[in-house]
């Protein structure tokens, strides 16, 4: 029952491992159960009530105290020590937090606020060029202390390719929106093709941005807040770019001086930086679909020098193999790459 319950979900499009979590067991339990032929559900409940169970009466009490006039507004963590200085003890805070969860009678009450729970990203997984972009803005120091120029830089996911930059003066959800404007047009964008990845920065939520984006089709999608892995690509990005020996130590002198900086670099990045992610080809070359052809001389190569010296190897030859897939933000278990090394 369980299994085929399981199959019938996966057979929808869903995923073995959220189905398994919806039941209530662990994926590794359903494979162990495959192998041993279990069709029902094998999980055994306890066959008699624990020793140590409260009593009906104990339960009353527990409930009778924690509703009363002088312990209602209180927690049990204030309830219990109050309690043992006149000599009671009716349960542990665990204990009462418990009874009190089963029989609805906890809630926040402001101004205090429940907790407030961020959820993970979609998944999206990008097969080929100008699917998924990732998106974000970096400071540069300027030549005043605390001021500073704004590196903005378009990345696509799966070639790795820095589709589209500029650096200005200021955050502006309109030089933002001119930017991408400008990658799509360049790269031929069509609609409903395209997800733009990015965190949660005032510019990137804007409704300028967020309007252009719906005009032209294009998906938005955003990091939770304050969480930097939800966008390792770019965030790896600006890593690269501000270890690189030629990254200034001093702040910039001037606007002019930081484009002339990202403009070396954004070219450098494309054309000429080995990617490991993409097996040590350039962003471009991915990007331009030139990498399989590379990809495919270095194999040859590889498998004629074990030809011509085997003894030198005892495995197989290094795996030249062109990664198909790229995933942002995927969902555990999913095996599909994801690295952000740069």
């Amino acid at each position: 029952m369980i299994l085929g319950l399981i199959d019938e979900a996966v057979a929808g499009g869903a995923r073995q491992s959220k189905a398994c979590e919806l039941i209530g067991m662990e994926a590794r339990t359903l494979q162990r159960w495959r192998a041993q032929g279990i069709g029902e559900d094998g999980r055994a409940g306890p066959k008699r009530s624990p020793e140590n169970k409260f009593s009906a009466q104990e339960r009353a009490r527990v409930l009778e105290v924690a509703t009363a006039p002088e312990y209602r507004d209180l927690s049990p963590k204030q309830i219990v020590p109050q309690l043992a200085d006149q000599g009671e003890y009716i349960g542990s805070e665990s204990t009462i937090y418990r009874i009190l969860r089963e029989e609805k009678l906890q809630k926040h009450r402001e101004p205090s606020r429940p907790p407030t729970e961020r959820h993970k990203p979609d998944e999206y997984i990008a097969t080929g060029p100008n699917q998924v972009w990732s998106w974000d803005i970096t400071y540069l120091r300027g030549p005043v202390r605390g001021a500073f120029f704004y590196f903005y830089v378009v990345m696509d996911v799966w070639s790795r390719k820095i589709v589209s930059w500029t650096l200005e003066a200021e955050e502006s959800a309109e030089l933002a929106r001119a930017m991408v404007a400008a990658a799509c047009h360049r790269e031929g964008v069509r609609r409903d093709e395209l997800v733009l990845h990015s965190d949660n920065g005032a510019p990137m939520r804007a409704a300028t941005l967020l309007a252009f984006l719906q005009l032209i089709g294009v998906v938005p999608s955003f990091s939770r807040p304050s969480v930097s892995n939800d966008n390792p690509y770019s965030e790896s990005l600006f890593r690269t770019a501000k270890y690189r020996p030629e990254f200034p130590r001093k702040p910039f002198a001037s606007l002019e001086q930081a484009r002339s900086w990202a403009a070396w670099f954004v070219d450098w990045y494309n054309t000429q930086h080995r990617h490991s992610a993409i097996k040590f080809v350039t962003p471009q070359q991915r990007h331009d679909g030139e990498d399989v052809e590379i990809l495919a001389r270095r194999t040859a190569l590889y498998a004629a020098a074990k030809a011509r010296n085997p003894n030198r190897w005892t495995k197989e030859t290094r795996d030249w193999s062109r990664p198909q897939e790229v995933a942002l933000n995927p969902e555990p278990g999913s095996g599909i790459a994801s690295s952000e090394a740069a």
